[in-house]
């Protein structure tokens, strides 16, 4: 995998950044003070005083990007929230930094700070989000659910129940609520023909 290297050489490279930025700063602050240079009729205090801020400032910038891109090589997941804004914006700063040096200093630092630039997008499109809850399963027919690399096939319609036959009542089984047959509330009477005895 290349995702850590990039991450290490990253954070090695922004922390690098970090301090030589920093360092410049401060002592093209140092210098402005002790010389006295002036501006555009600046006060010469004033001047040494913004480019020393600008050096701690941009210093802790580029280290907070560069502990951004060591927690990702250490963790080796992708950037999230703000360490991903973090070095979204380093990108645009290199990106800026590239165009100015070509016509401050020239085409080595133009090509250096585009190196640096192709490093960080690097970074962040070779990591991938991680899968939410429910992308985990393997994707084989996605209707069907079924995982092609685990070699299990989806189950197929469930049946429905099945009920027990209804037995017939025996001669010895008691009689239940519907099984007699209807009958008349009101008993037949039998009536007696008289027989005739003679002629």
């Amino acid at each position: 995998m290349v995702r850590r290297p990039v991450a290490w050489v990253v954070a090695v490279v922004l922390l690098a950044e970090a301090f030589g930025i920093g360092a410049l700063n401060w002592f093209l602050g140092v210098v402005v003070d002790r010389q006295q240079m002036s501006m555009a009729g600046l006060d010469p205090h004033v001047m040494s005083t913004s480019s020393k801020a600008g050096g701690v400032v941009f210093g802790l910038y580029f280290a907070a990007c560069a502990l951004v891109a060591l927690l990702v090589a250490v963790r080796d997941r992708a950037p999230a929230g703000l360490g991903r804004v973090l070095l979204i914006s380093a990108a645009v700063v290199h990106a800026l930094l590239g165009a100015f040096a070509l016509g401050l200093v020239g085409w080595p630092a133009f090509v250096s700070m585009l190196l640096m630039l192709a490093l960080i997008v690097l970074l962040l499109v070779t990591y991938d989000r991680e899968p939410g809850p429910g992308q985990d399963v393997a994707s084989g027919d996605p209707l069907a659910g079924g995982n092609p690399e685990a070699g299990t096939e989806p189950a197929g319609p469930a049946e429905p129940p099945a009920y027990p036959a209804a037995q017939p009542h025996g001669h010895d089984d008691a009689p239940q609520d519907g099984d007699e047959e209807p009958q008349d509330t009101v008993p037949a009477q039998v009536s007696r023909q008289p027989v005739p005895t003679g002629p």
